[in-house]
């Protein structure tokens, strides 16, 4: 997959995929060619069964990604609106760039955030099963700093954080910004390290995901997502087919061989 230009990936012998988006010399902003690119990474990546777990970070130590590059506004791939005579017809930029959206990719996403994430970045960490956070990560949405309406980014936050600090966040735009503790203290980050740490940290736990097995792992993924995204007796009932497929005999006969195996992986306490 070297022929990404706006992405960096490496995938390692532990089924761990490293997603990097690469335009440091714009936070890494994203313009119509990381669009794009992202699309086609996260459909490739549903399809490639040596990728288990995926990591998703941003190049360099300032920035995870701060959303839409303003400098390729011009761009109509990045146009958000109409399409045609009817406005049924409508694009947004970020059905091109969500893990889940635009891959439909149910393997688990963490992401390894390094330090500003803000707009546009919420698409990617609205679709993420975690994140991990350096300590000088900081949050914060300046769209209506800029005249715009943060919408489909607030929605995306709203699964994963309180009302009021979503409010708080969309409505202060560009003059507060959330520290990594305080997005801790609220749910939105599960660890903080030390940014010289946080390669090691997202590796860590990465692996350990990627070492069982696969398919049950996906299904429960689907399933949290399933019990977010509908009702609570919806979701169950979804939960029955869930069972069936995610309940493989392969999968039930590995993890037995490692119960009854003796040997177990160290764990650790956090």
């Amino acid at each position: 997959m070297g022929r990404f230009e706006t992405l960096g990936y490496d995938l390692g012998a532990d089924g761990v995929a490293w997603v990097t988006l690469d335009r440091p010399e714009v936070h890494n902003a994203f313009d119509a060619r990381m669009l794009r690119e992202l699309r086609t990474l996260w459909r490739e990546l549903r399809e490639d069964d040596a990728v288990r777990v995926v990591v998703l970070t941003g190049a360099g130590d300032r920035a995870f990604c701060t959303g839409v590059d303003r400098g390729a506004l011009g761009d109509p791939d990045l146009a958000i609106g109409q399409r045609g005579a009817t406005p049924l017809h409508f694009d947004d930029p970020g059905d091109w760039i969500s893990p889940k959206t635009a891959g439909d990719l149910w393997k688990p996403v963490i992401a390894a955030v390094n330090g500003m994430a803000c707009g546009g970045a919420f698409y990617l960490l609205g679709q993420v099963e975690f994140i991990i956070a350096a300590e000088h990560a900081t949050f914060f949405d300046p769209h209506t700093s800029y005249g715009m309406a943060s919408v489909f980014e607030s929605m995306a936050m709203l699964q994963r954080m309180p009302l009021g600090e979503v409010m708080r966040m969309q409505l202060t735009g560009s003059h507060e910004r959330l520290s990594a503790r305080r997005a801790y203290e609220i749910g939105l980050v599960q660890e903080i390290v030390p940014g010289d740490q946080l390669h090691e940290a997202a590796a860590r736990v990465a692996a350990a995901i990627a070492s069982q097995p696969p398919l049950a792992v996906q299904a429960t993924v689907r399933a949290v997502w399933y019990a977010q995204e509908l009702g609570y007796r919806q979701a169950l009932e979804v939960a029955k087919t869930l069972i069936h497929v995610g309940n493989d005999p392969a999968s039930l006969a590995e993890g037995q061989a490692a119960f009854t195996s003796g040997v177990r992986l160290p764990w650790r306490l956090r």
